[in-house]
């Protein structure tokens, strides 16, 4: 049932995160017609601002904040910054701040992720976590020294951090404790020509080998090698920011995620749950899913808006993501599993190639280097859930579109 009009101007949504995910969320409310409270609780101090140029522009002191373009005030939205959520009390529908409990109808959980960190680095000044605007501009200072820095972690910071350090003349080394870069999230065979990637844009890429100790102006390997190193990125994965949520009745996953529903309903009556804390269960792939990447921050808080307003609808996107690493801008779509067909479009000695992930012939997913129009093109065939030709789709001068069968 749709909430009445009269009855939301009584009530009031309480939103625990102001990254993009709770941004979002607010302004999905007002644009779907909630014309209750809305109150914004960031723990940063700074306005709300996107965090993908952190590692790009920002880092080269070649943007500012990057605030998003909102004016809450206009909105009607209560922003209150320099504000986290230490606790969550169901029963009493409140949440707990500093400033003190603040009351909800309605709770949206938006609390992002926080990076992992190195046992012991956690307070060494030369260990650098990136995931805020004041970690970006610490980062900054060190590049702009021009000195020597080592990226414990050759996933996607670590490369985006390794693209910016040389750019800004420092000397790099790349330390990744698999057997390639990107081991995480894409299969040796797509990954592998990468590395030279990393030796085309004079960083150094050390595989197979883990990180011990950052120390005053080195990194010890576990083979005892010592890395020069004014500052060290640990770049090593993220988890779930749910640790607050501790006794709330909030149910877990075994990752640390919010175990949402398909609606990301957070398995407490009045409380939902989106972006990087949240899992869902994606009907499309079959599993359930924890997607820490941008886009998958934007959709959702169209999904939680609806159902605060009593409306029904489902969260199961295409999962997307992108990143710019040593000239190249690399685009992802959709989830391969186990078993999927890899299809090559292209070959990764080529400027641009792309590779396709078949199940069935089913395009599942996509991944594309500097080919943009495969993967909007990709992206849309996943959604409809298209077979394709499996020889067209090997052959790059073929539109992905034109694969369909």
């Amino acid at each position: 049932m749709l909430t009445r009009v009269s009855e939301q101007s009584q009530q009031r949504v309480v939103i625990a995160g102001a990254g993009l995910a709770g941004v979002q969320t607010a302004v999905q409310l007002r644009e779907q017609g909630w014309e209750g409270a809305v109150t914004l609780l960031g723990a940063e101090p700074h306005r709300p601002y996107d965090r993908p140029p952190l590692s790009k522009d920002i880092l080269l002191g070649k943007a500012g904040a990057s605030e998003f373009e909102v004016d809450f005030r206009a909105l009607g939205i209560e922003l209150l910054t320099g504000c986290p959520v230490t606790a969550l009390r169901p029963a009493d529908r409140e949440v707990d701040t500093p400033g003190g409990p603040v009351g909800y109808d309605h709770c949206v959980l938006a609390t992002g992720a926080e990076p992992l960190a190195l046992p012991g680095t956690a307070r060494d000044p030369d260990a650098f976590l990136l995931r805020t605007l004041d970690d970006a501009h610490r980062l900054r200072r060190v590049l702009d020294k021009r000195r020597d820095v080592v990226a414990v972690g050759a996933g996607w910071i670590g490369a985006e951090f390794a693209t910016a350090a040389r750019a800004a003349g420092c000397r790099v080394t790349v330390v990744e404790a698999a057997a390639q870069p990107l081991a995480g999230a894409l299969p040796a065979a797509v990954t592998e020509p990468m590395r030279q990637w990393y030796a085309d844009a004079g960083a150094e890429l050390l595989t197979s080998r883990t990180v011990t100790a950052v120390r005053k102006g080195a990194v010890e390997l576990a083979d005892g090698r010592l890395l020069p190193a004014d500052a060290a990125l640990i770049g090593i994965g993220s988890r779930p920011a749910t640790a607050w949520l501790t006794g709330s009745g909030i149910p877990l996953t075994p990752d640390g995620s919010v175990r949402a529903d398909a609606r990301l309903r957070a398995g407490v009556p009045g409380v939902h749950a989106v972006g990087d804390c949240a899992s869902f269960p994606s009907a499309r792939y079959g599993s359930r899913m924890l997607v820490h990447h941008w886009d998958n921050a934007l959709q959702g808080p169209r999904t939680v808006a609806a159902g605060i307003l009593g409306r029904d609808a489902l969260h199961d996107p295409v999962p997307y993501f992108w990143s710019e690493q040593f000239g190249r801008t690399v685009q992802y779509a959709g989830h391969r599993g186990e078993g999927d067909e890899l299809v090559w479009r292209g070959s990764p000695a080529d400027a641009s190639w792309s590779v396709c992930w078949l199940r069935d012939g089913v395009l599942r997913a996509l991944l594309a280097v500097d080919r943009p129009r495969d993967l909007a093109q990709g992206r849309r065939l996943i959604e409809r859930a298209t077979a394709l030709d499996q020889a067209r789709a090997a052959d790059p001068a073929v539109p992905l579109k034109s694969a369909a069968r």
